[in-house]
């Protein structure tokens, strides 16, 4: 059976505010098992399982800081939603690459994401707007 939106929405927020907190065990039990992690443009390429997608969310939550998700915009399937949302807080490391010096940064994210019929996160793709993080981060000569 299909999940309602406000079911999906529950799921994704809660996942939203696990990422705010860098609470890696809580992103990472919102979910499946055998879960399928494509941040598109992250060096390591897709992952599999919740082990496999840890490493990034460690990385990300050294290279971000005091981040908040404001949803912009969301679309809903059976299952599926596409969730535009935009990134605010700080780049204490080197977010995808970039140095951060503890500056301020914001971002969009486009996330596609899947669920299991119980609710669980099994897919997650995510699409990051590089060029806005390239442009608010320049090198400091």
């Amino acid at each position: 059976m299909a999940l309602t939106r406000s079911e999906m929405d529950r799921k994704l927020d809660e996942h939203f505010r696990f990422e705010a907190d860098d609470h890696v065990e809580g992103v990472l039990a919102t979910l499946t098992d055998d879960v399928e992690h494509d941040v598109v443009g992250w060096p390591a390429g897709a992952t599999r399982g919740r082990e496999g997608a840890r490493p990034l969310y460690e990385a990300l939550f050294a290279d971000l800081a005091d981040g908040e998700v404001r949803t912009l915009r969301r679309l809903y399937g059976d299952n599926f939603m596409v969730d535009d949302s935009l990134w605010r807080g700080r780049a204490p490391g080197r977010p995808f690459g970039v140095e951060g010096r503890d500056r301020p940064l914001a971002f969009r994210l486009l996330h596609v994401i899947e669920f299991n019929d119980s609710g669980d996160i099994r897919r997650e793709n995510v699409w990051v707007d590089l060029g806005a993080i390239q442009q608010q981060l320049p090198p400091l000569n």
